[in-house]
């Protein structure tokens, strides 16, 4: 039952060949076997799994079944969920239960998921590696004996879909990551159209930039998960006002005479990636041609300048988002000698480095003697940034680039924060802009570790993203299925 898919698992389930309570018990026993290696959950559910389950049982039973009725996933660690300890992997919201549901997590409930747990991932969404997190640092299931990052700061989520401890996984991508961490485990992530799930209820990093997307093995499950938590929240400002519209399985967009332009993006090509990147690139993009794309080269000028856009505009927002944990209304209190000596003993103890160097670069940018000459100069570079995707589909239908630029990196590798920072080179550009990206695994290098392999489209053409992705998927044909990953 491990290696199912989703889509696999929802026709055994609906024929009663295999139960959900049996799918949950399953899981929850892969879960007590191997997250204390991976790491990948802060919090297991396991009594409200066994009760989704239950429940998801007796629908299918009376002929009631919902779109993912008994399907097990994980939850990533910073969506609300109501009486379940929602930490965002900090100190500072360590015993945090809310009394409210999260749009996304109410969703997946009213379609029929079933709840095994809450995903790690880096402390307040700030990293690359998902070490940040105050619980440790979940890892790789791909040769794990090596202890390789799952990558960040979905990487709990990357590292349960992968090792078989969830058939799915919510994410949030803020500058790449679900893409990067889906990219390095063998995954489909796919970020959303800014605005197409709700991100009410979801712990905020960088309110403009941060969308919630999916994470499964295949991208048949990841369009599934997706029209389960798109959709327009009145909660939630910058909802978009958009139905999708999602047929499953998807459909094939080339074949049979079909036409599409297909754009690679000219200032990637001097970029610095692995051989074996720069290799499986080439090859998914031929695949392409030799169905009937087209492959045209696409400019999009300032997209060399946008890690530095995203690292002043993220910083900034986070700063003001982060200022509610002041140790007074929820969340961490340490004492002091007055109001204010409190709110600076709980903030000292209860962020990480991390996010302690992004506020303070944000509180930097923001005040009055460098906002015109930070703030508004990256303002400006991301407006750059989506004109010039604009003018890209003007004369093509999607794009393609690397998801990164190699394979998973040690865990305890000694990088600067400068050098983490670059390897999110290839997916900021997009959360700027607001499109929609799907990173599909693409192939896998010399050392038998994964590579991913991006789809852009424009905006609220998530739909045609996931279909050519899926072309991509069917050509690499990357065995992901978690008893070959862990060697069983």
């Amino acid at each position: 039952m491990i290696d199912l898919t989703i889509t696999e698992a929802l026709k055994k389930l609906n024929s009663r060949e295999i139960s959900a309570t049996e799918l949950a018990r399953a899981h929850l026993a892969r879960i007590e076997k191997y997250n204390p290696e991976l790491n990948a959950y802060i919090t297991v559910t396991a009594e409200r799994a066994l009760a989704d389950a239950a429940a998801a049982d007796e629908r299918i039973k009376n002929g009631n079944a919902r779109t993912l009725d008994g399907i097990p996933i994980a939850m990533k660690d910073l969506f609300a969920t109501r009486g379940i300890r929602t930490t965002a992997a900090s100190h500072m919201l360590e015993n945090f239960v809310p009394e409210y549901e999260s749009t996304v997590s109410q969703k997946f409930i009213d379609a029929g998921t079933v709840l095994l747990g809450k995903s790690n991932l880096d402390e307040f969404a700030m990293g690359t590696f998902s070490k940040t997190s105050y619980f440790g640092a979940p890892v790789n299931p791909w040769q794990r004996e090596k202890h390789l990052t799952a990558g960040g700061s979905s990487g709990g989520s990357t590292s349960a879909v992968a090792s078989g401890m969830a058939m799915g996984a919510t994410g949030t991508d803020t500058g790449g990551s679900i893409r990067f961490p889906c990219s390095i485990t063998g995954l489909v992530g796919m970020k959303p159209t800014y605005g197409l799930s709700s991100r009410w209820g979801c712990v905020a990093f960088a309110s403009s930039l941060d969308t919630p997307g999916p994470i499964a093995r295949t991208v048949d499950d990841a369009a599934l998960l997706l029209s389960a938590m798109a959709g327009h929240d009145p909660k939630d400002s910058t909802s978009a006002d958009f139905k999708l519209n999602m047929q499953t399985p998807l459909q094939p967009i080339l074949g049979d005479g079909k036409k599409l332009h297909v754009g690679v993006i000219k200032e990637f090509n001097d970029v610095k990636i692995s051989d074996d990147m720069k290799s499986l690139f080439e090859k998914r993009v031929a695949d392409l041609k030799s169905i009937g794309a087209e492959i045209i080269e696409v400019s999009i000028p300032n997209i060399l300048d946008a890690l530095a856009a995203y690292y002043i505009i993220a910083p900034a927002e986070a700063s003001s988002n982060l200022a509610r944990y002041d140790g007074v209304r929820y969340g961490l209190r340490v004492e002091g000698s007055d109001i204010y000596d409190t709110y600076k003993k709980t903030r000292a103890a209860g962020f990480g480095d991390e996010v302690k160097r992004r506020m303070i670069i944000g509180t930097a940018v923001l005040s009055s003697e460098s906002y015109e000459v930070y703030f508004m100069q990256a303002a400006r570079v991301r407006r750059m940034i989506a004109d010039a995707f604009n003018r890209a589909f003007e004369s093509c239908d999607l794009i393609v680039c690397p998801s990164g630029a190699g394979t998973a990196k040690p865990l305890d590798s000694d990088m600067t924060p400068l050098e983490y920072y670059a390897l999110d080179l290839f997916t900021v550009a997009m959360n700027l802009a607001g499109v929609p990206a799907v990173s599909v695994p693409a192939g896998l290098a010399s050392d038998g570790l994964p590579l991913g392999v991006q789809v852009v489209g424009k905006m609220f053409d998530d739909v045609h993203v996931l279909q050519l992705a899926k072309h991509i998927e069917q050509f690499a044909n990357v065995d992901n299925r978690p008893t070959k990953i862990m060697g069983e």
